[in-house]
């Protein structure tokens, strides 16, 4: 039996407590919180504390809270025994400044309470400083979810630049594609067939075959025309990812 504490409220802390609550080999003693933000939403049966002088003793404590507030936070805990990881891609395992030995436990995902996760696809991508503190974390994570992997703070800290791409840049090139779409009373729900094929293609070819459009042929009467009818920031990313595209598979 793995004991853990959860030190959040926020988006993974909520998923993390639902996924650890449903295994039997994993008991979550506790729960830290700021304040009684978002009680509610989780377990009523965990004990909680406002006070980090009253965690009890666990075999992992897992801090779920932004990224900024890490390192200070973390210098909170004053406890030598146990492991302290945090859920960050970005910030490297030096930032932790407990005293207690430290690990890293990201779950490569974006996470809302709105949303039910499937906790057993999403990976997670382990850090620790000693051997045997790694055979503890993967353990855990190997409860979980079926994709583990050890990855160092380097890794990890461009993984997390490569998911923004992958995931926020991705995300806001539908919210522009929407934007034009409603400002042309066309429905938005026309392009989702499209979007569904180009992430499914990404099971079978690599991204590097799949790129087609006006830019992977550096067909310039489309580039301009659409360029002509583009104003302000969405004719600049049109103009700069166009030019990006064509400079990668013209390079040959």
């Amino acid at each position: 039996m793995i004991r853990v504490i959860l030190l959040g409220s926020g988006n993974v802390a909520f998923h993390l407590e639902k996924a650890f609550k449903q295994k039997k080999n994993i008991e979550l003693i506790q729960r830290y919180r700021r304040d009684g933000k978002n009680d509610d939403l989780f377990d009523p049966s965990i004990p909680k504390t406002i006070y980090l002088n009253e965690l009890k003793k666990a075999d992992v404590y897992i801090i779920a809270i932004s990224d900024d507030h890490i390192s200070n936070f973390s210098e909170q805990l004053k406890f030598k025994e146990g492991l302290v990881v945090h859920t960050s891609g970005s910030v490297p395992i030096n930032q932790l400044k407990c005293t207690a030995h430290k690990g890293v436990f990201y779950p490569l995902q974006t996470f809302s309470k709105d949303k039910i996760m499937d906790f057993t696809s999403i990976p997670i991508c382990l850090e620790t400083e000693f051997s045997k503190d790694m055979i503890l974390l993967k353990t855990l994570a190997d409860t979980i979810s079926d994709h583990v992997y050890k990855i160092d703070s380097s890794q990890r800290e461009k993984l997390h630049i490569a998911a923004v791409f992958a995931n926020n840049f991705s995300n806001h090139m539908f919210k522009i594609a929407k934007d034009i779409c409603d400002n042309n009373h066309v429905s938005f729900d026309l392009l989702a067939p499209l979007i569904f094929n180009t992430v499914n293609n990404l099971k079978f070819i690599d991204p590097t075959d799949a790129q087609t459009g006006p830019a992977k042929r550096n067909d310039q009467k489309v580039i301009q025309k659409h360029l002509h009818q583009l104003k302000g920031d969405q004719k600049e990313l049109y103009a700069l990812i166009s030019k990006s595209i064509i400079k990668y598979y013209q390079k040959d």
